[in-house]
């Protein structure tokens, strides 16, 4: 007969679990990513100072560049502490972090093509089919929704629909149809 104390502890306590092993610490990682969202975010805050202007902005007006700005210096901040970040200190440890599953390159390899091929289809716009003009952007969405939810192990074919579905009309409605924003 078991005792209380022991009939409470779940099996293999304080033992370790050797079946998990946590991703290393990388300095290069961390170095390499710092470095990589700084010239992103550089490239960004160039980007926002290229804006073209209407029609400049009164003093102490907030003018069409402003915010991107805003978003860019923060960002180019943020990296530049990153980065000394990264030199200065050890790695952080990343114990919490599963390592590279067996295909994990390939999944971000089909990625961006399924996402290159999004941007391709989408900048056609429009196209006419049997005489009518049809928008691309909803069709392009919605296979987008639906490739990459296979590619990343959904397999319920009605959810896949409806999901697909209902976060592409969303997204047109709101942006396409309120907002009035050209997709």
């Amino acid at each position: 007969m078991s005792t209380p104390d022991t009939a409470a502890e779940p099996a293999g306590r304080g033992e370790p679990d050797n079946e998990y092993q946590g991703a290393p610490a990388s300095r290069r990682l961390e170095i390499v990513f710092a470095v990589v969202a700084l010239a992103f975010t550089s490239g960004y805050l160039f980007l926002s100072t290229q804006i073209p202007l209407r029609r400049e902005a009164a003093p102490g007006q907030i003018d069409a560049r402003f915010w991107p700005l805003v978003i860019g210096v923060t960002g180019v901040v943020i990296a530049i502490a990153l980065l000394a970040v990264a030199i200065t200190r050890p790695a952080p440890t990343r114990e919490d972090l599963e390592r590279i599953q067996p295909g994990g390159y390939l999944r971000v390899i089909a990625t961006l093509a399924i996402t290159g091929a999004f941007i391709a289809l989408w900048s056609l716009g429009s196209v006419i089919l049997f005489g009518y003009r049809v928008e691309v952007f909803p069709v392009a969405a919605a296979l987008l929704m639906a490739a990459l939810m296979l590619l990343y192990g959904h397999r319920r074919w009605l959810s896949l629909i409806i999901y697909s579905a209902s976060v592409t009309a969303f997204v047109y409605v709101v942006f396409g149809m309120l907002l009035r924003i050209p997709l």
